[in-house]
């Protein structure tokens, strides 16, 4: 009996077969149970003509037992007569019909799991035929002849066309050879040389190096034309694929492909590294922090990144846990330059998207690949920043779950732009987010990045090697603490302080102070580090320590700076003091007279304060100088203040207080005039050659970052002075002494 006489049956006792009768992956058993009828007569005398034969349902649920005896017989036939299906149903209880429609609904659902799985085979299929779609019709735009590498043209070519391309060839490599005498005659290479001096070799000219009395004629003959596309800048041909993402120009369809390949090879490399149980990782001697298994880790993708840099060093780190954040919230914050550029103040300096290589489909960032230029940061002048090309890659793999990659185009085998400059690569991270419930994500995050530890001072290198520096440690506080921040000052319920006299501002107020949080520790990173985002001048003075290192910028009618010469000062120092320590010691108000000028030897008023988080230590204040009578100064002093296991840091401005009391009431924070000053501190490492008896009993020890911004004129125009120099770089020292004095850290 067939599948038709089976549908004809089911008519006579149920409804039709169909799908909505088949119990598949939606939490129902399929085939665990069938629908039967039962036939009810009205017997009642005298009953109208409406009165007739109505059909209910009844469910028949199959034991345990009958469908593991089902499902061993479904093993070795799928289609069982009538004579086996009597046996079946004597055997189990069941009836025939029964039988029957359980075989019916088995077979359809194992129709409908094959074709799902045959339809995941086929998508991956297309993607993979459409990548190489893309690089044949590239191809195809510009084809090339197999024997001199010259342009092919479609049809026959003519025997000369072909010996001049071979001569075409062998003149290209006698332009190599030339170009490397050239380099031992001049003691430099060909690429090195000012742009002036390589004007003869520039497209469409004739080659005229002047090589002694004979010049080139005596090796080569005439000078004879070129047009190769020669691009000696960079060592590209002008005419090289890939040539055009260097010069800022839109990507071609095969570097587009190239991207993408690496991209996804990135992104499975990523979701590798997060998985739990992995022998990539295992944990190191003191059980604390993993490390990554460099032997295990080479196996297996060193293929795709190529062999790291002679003399580099490995930051690899994983870290999860709960933030108070949405999957698709985070994923449109690591996607908008702008947005990550906020939500980690002092790790990104500056972002920006060069070009969306793939748009996303359906309205979200699904797929989505874009090349992008980063800045990453730490605060302290002794550390390089780390400017890079990366392709940032998104996808999402399940409901509530998206991943977002990270690669430098560095790794990638097929750019042909790696030279001996590059100090550091980012290899494949990122972070993988879930939600989980009451808007809250369990955050994986993966860096790896491999750098040159030479261009690292003696006082951060085991910082960076401890993956505090720029470690997934550090990236996932910041966006906790951001997030938490955020939670707290957007609550409608406000927390009271226990001092009566502190004000409590409203929810209008609060927004607008963390948006001024944000741009107080952008602008003091951005003095220690010289990050891009600000136009920075380093200056040279001979009076100046080597440790120390001055800044300066004008700034003519930017929102939310004075106009004007604007200096910053800034330096790194070693202090045996713990980082707590330390860090309570500078946020203290009442001990603000010990080291900061503008308390004039005494303790600050606090106006405001409102906490970051449940730590009552990280918080925003706001308060009045001692030096005019309470509340009557026209200068209050907005300080930022917050620790976390990866730093600490303390921020302060002063401020006028007619402006910070139009933002306490909700006023627009992005005109309020400040230039940043203050501290970031981290663990510092022990002596090398400190005693065993005071290494055991010492509390810790810190490396204090101090920065200061001073605006020097107000005039734009106005030249910086040596008296100028001086005053900062005093300043500078002086603050250092008198933390030392007050801590009896000498």
């Amino acid at each position: 009996m067939g599948e038709m006489e089976g549908q004809g049956e089911m008519g006579c006792y149920g409804d039709p077969f169909g799908p909505e009768n088949i119990m598949g992956e939606d939490g129902e058993d399929s085939g665990s149970g069938n629908y039967d009828t039962v036939s009810m007569e009205d017997h009642h005398e005298g009953a109208s003509e409406n009165n007739r034969r109505i059909r209910r349902k009844r469910y028949h649920r199959h034991t345990p037992q009958q469908i593991q005896e089902l499902e061993n017989f479904f093993k070795n036939c799928a289609h069982p007569d009538e004579k086996q299906r009597l046996e079946l149903g004597r055997r189990l209880g069941l009836e025939s019909r029964q039988v029957k429609f359980w075989f019916q609904n088995r077979r359809t659902q194992m129709k409908t799991q094959m074709e799902r799985h045959e339809n995941v085979v086929l998508k991956q299929e297309y993607d993979k035929l459409r990548v190489e779609n893309m690089a044949l019709k590239d191809a195809l735009r510009n084809p090339r002849c197999q024997n001199c590498g010259g342009p092919a043209v479609l049809g026959e070519l003519s025997m000369d066309d072909h010996h001049l391309r071979i001569e075409n060839a062998r003149l290209r490599d006698e332009l190599s050879r030339v170009c490397a005498i050239a380099g031992k005659f001049l003691g430099k290479p060909i690429s090195d040389l000012p742009p002036g001096s390589t004007s003869s070799l520039s497209p469409n000219s004739n080659l005229e190096l002047s090589m002694g009395r004979g010049g080139l004629n005596g090796i080569m003959g005439a000078p004879a034309p070129f047009s190769m596309g020669l691009n000696l800048d960079n060592g590209l041909s002008g005419n090289s694929p890939l040539a055009s993402t260097l010069t800022g120009s839109m990507s071609s369809e095969y570097e587009k492909t190239v991207f993408m390949q690496a991209a996804m090879a990135a992104m499975d490399e990523l979701l590798a590294m997060a998985q739990t149980d992995n022998p990539l990782w295992f944990k190191g001697l003191d059980g604390g922090k993993e490390a990554l298994n460099h032997d295990e880790y080479v196996n297996k993708f060193s293929p795709l990144r190529g062999t790291k840099p002679c003399g580099f060093i490995t930051d690899a780190t994983r870290e999860t846990g709960s933030v108070f954040i949405t999957s698709l919230e985070l994923v449109e914050t690591m996607m908008s330059p702008s947005l990550w550029q906020d939500m980690f103040p002092c790790l990104v300096g500056k972002a920006n998207t060069v070009e969306v290589l793939f748009r996303s489909v359906g309205g979200t960032r699904d797929g989505e690949l874009q090349l992008m230029n980063a800045e990453f940061v730490f605060p302290s002048p002794f550390m390089p920043v780390r400017q890079e090309k990366i392709l940032r890659f998104c996808k999402q793999h399940s409901e509530g779950m998206w991943a977002v990659v990270d690669v430098s185009v560095d790794t990638i085998p097929e750019l042909p732009f790696q030279g001996s400059s590059m100090k550091w690569r980012r290899l494949p991270s990122g972070c993988i987010v879930q939600d989980v419930s009451n808007g809250y994500s369990l955050v994986t995050w993966i860096e790896h990045v491999e750098y040159d530890e030479s261009c690292t001072h003696q006082l951060y290198r085991p910082l960076m090697r401890s993956g505090l520096a720029f470690g997934a440690q550090r990236w996932l506080a910041t966006l906790q603490r951001e997030r938490e921040c955020a939670a707290i000052f957007m609550s409608a319920m406000i927390t009271p302080e226990n001092n009566s006299a502190v004000r409590v501002i409203a929810l209008e107020g609060r927004r607008s102070i963390l948006k001024l949080t944000r741009r107080i520790s952008s602008n003091f990173c951005s003095g220690l580090c010289r990050s891009s985002s600000r136009r920075w001048e380093r200056l040279q003075v001979g009076a100046l320590a080597a440790d120390v290192c001055v800044m300066s910028r004008v700034s003519i009618n930017e929102p939310g700076e004075p106009s004007g010469v604007v200096l910053s000062a800034s330096t790194s120092v070693w202090i045996p003091v713990p980082r707590q320590h330390l860090f309570d010691f500078l946020r203290d108000e009442k001990l603000r007279g010990k080291w900061d000028i503008l308390a004039n030897g005494g303790s600050l008023e606090v106006v405001a304060c409102l906490s970051k988080s449940h730590d009552r230590t990280n918080c925003v204040s706001v308060f009045c100088p001692p030096a005019a009578p309470p509340r009557e100064s026209n200068m209050l002093i907005l300080q930022e203040s917050w620790t976390d296991r990866t730093g600490s840091f303390v921020v302060y401005a002063p401020v006028d207080s007619v402006s910070m009391e139009s933002v306490m009431r909700g006023g627009d924070s992005d005109y309020l005039a400040l230039l940043p000053s203050g501290f970031a501190i981290s663990d510092g490492p022990l002596p090398a050659n400190l005693p065993t008896e005071m290494n055991n009993s010492h509390e810790g020890a810190s490396v204090l970052t101090l920065g200061f911004q001073i605006l020097v004129s107000s005039l734009p125009t106005a030249k910086l002075t040596v008296e100028s120099i001086d005053t900062v770089n005093r300043l500078l020292s002086c603050t250092i002494q008198k933390i030392r004095d007050s801590l009896g850290a000498n």
